[in-house]
């Protein structure tokens, strides 16, 4: 029986071995894609067979595939037994996006969320959220494809694991490695406002987006408990700050759910407040309102909806983009297979 995929002491490994053969195994690992150490001829016998068994590259995965084969949910079992999401997304122009989780379960318990009522069982290491990325990885070379963007918005709140998810964005990001530049990368955050502050520091060029999915304290608490503890203005005045130290473009997240946020005075509160807050960088924000992946308790607004919706936004000035919904027949929203199989 193969183990699973555990490259914890994968720099450690190479520390007594001449520097060349660390570039080998990154490009072994992150570009030919190996699926098994022994595929690395460039390595002695001997070094691929303590690789195997200190560090090895089977990914155990099962793969959901939708009816119209633009989505691949991946249901992936850790070294320790714990299951995480991972979703591909092919998109018509060519471009290939990961979804990956940066967490098993999540603490914060959003109730249209199905990771949230999971609970939580613990933080990814870095490695286990670059595995995500490996396995896609693999089976896109099969296709002759590539993976051109990575978002952190599966499992997990990213910044409540920010060490890890930086960790894993370097060892993507890595020229040696998988190459794949920051700015192909996005972080999304329910408005940790430390995990901002932290972000606009880093030197790399990375995506923020922050879900908001409501105008106004008391609704975005009900379906949001984290806004307690971190309330609209707070995370947006932040954002501002944001904005204004890295002068890089945010994503503000907006869930259309039916007859929850989805009204003509939800719109005009939110284009009243995105504007006050935010109105000094109003080129360098936007709003994505994204179709709702039901879960059970919520249903999402329908077309017409939404569309009266954005046209308020726009007729207010706020530049708006429309994300829809990717693989409902295979429970493509975050936690939804997990949470079943768990």
């Amino acid at each position: 029986m193969r183990l699973n995929m555990n490259l914890d002491q994968f720099d450690n490994l190479f520390k007594k071995e001449p520097s060349f053969r660390l570039k080998q195994a990154k490009k072994a690992l992150f570009q030919n894609l190996i699926e098994s150490w022994q595929e690395a001829s460039v390595f002695p016998l001997n070094l691929r067979k303590e690789l195997e068994d200190k560090c090895p590259i089977n990914i155990s995965a099962k793969d959901f595939i939708s009816k119209d084969k633009d989505t691949i949910k991946s249901l992936i079992t850790l070294k320790d037994g714990l299951k995480i999401e991972t979703v591909l997304m092919r998109h018509k122009d060519g471009r290939n996006t990961v979804c990956v989780s940066s967490q098993a379960g999540c603490p914060l318990g959003c109730s249209f969320c199905a990771t949230g009522k999971m609970g939580f069982k613990r933080n990814l290491d870095s490695w286990e959220i670059v595995e995500q990325i490996i396995h896609f990885s693999r089976l896109l070379k099969k296709k002759g494809g590539k993976v051109t963007s990575i978002v952190f918005m599966g499992m997990g709140e990213p910044f409540l694991n920010y060490d890890n998810v930086i960790s894993a964005v370097k060892i993507l990001n890595d020229k040696d490695g998988f190459n794949l530049g920051a700015r192909h990368f996005s972080i999304s955050t329910v408005g940790i406002i430390e995990g901002i502050k932290n972000l606009a520091k880093e030197s790399m060029q990375i995506n923020l987006a922050v879900s908001l999915h409501a105008p106004e304290d008391g609704l975005r608490s009900r379906i949001m408990q984290v806004n307690r503890k971190y309330p609209i203005k707070s995370v947006l005045n932040t954002v501002e700050e944001y904005i204004k130290e890295t002068k890089r473009r945010v994503m503000i997240e907006y869930l259309m759910i039916r007859d929850v946020n989805d009204s003509d005075e939800m719109a005009e509160k939110l284009a009243s407040l995105t504007k006050k807050t935010l109105s000094a960088n109003n080129n360098l924000f936007f709003i994505n309102l994204i179709t709702y992946n039901p879960t059970g308790i919520f249903q999402p607004s329908g077309t017409e909806r939404i569309k009266k919706f954005r046209e308020i936004l726009e007729k207010n000035g706020i530049s708006v983009t429309q994300r829809f919904r990717f693989g409902e027949d295979i429970d493509a929203a975050c936690g939804q297979l997990a949470g079943k199989q768990i």
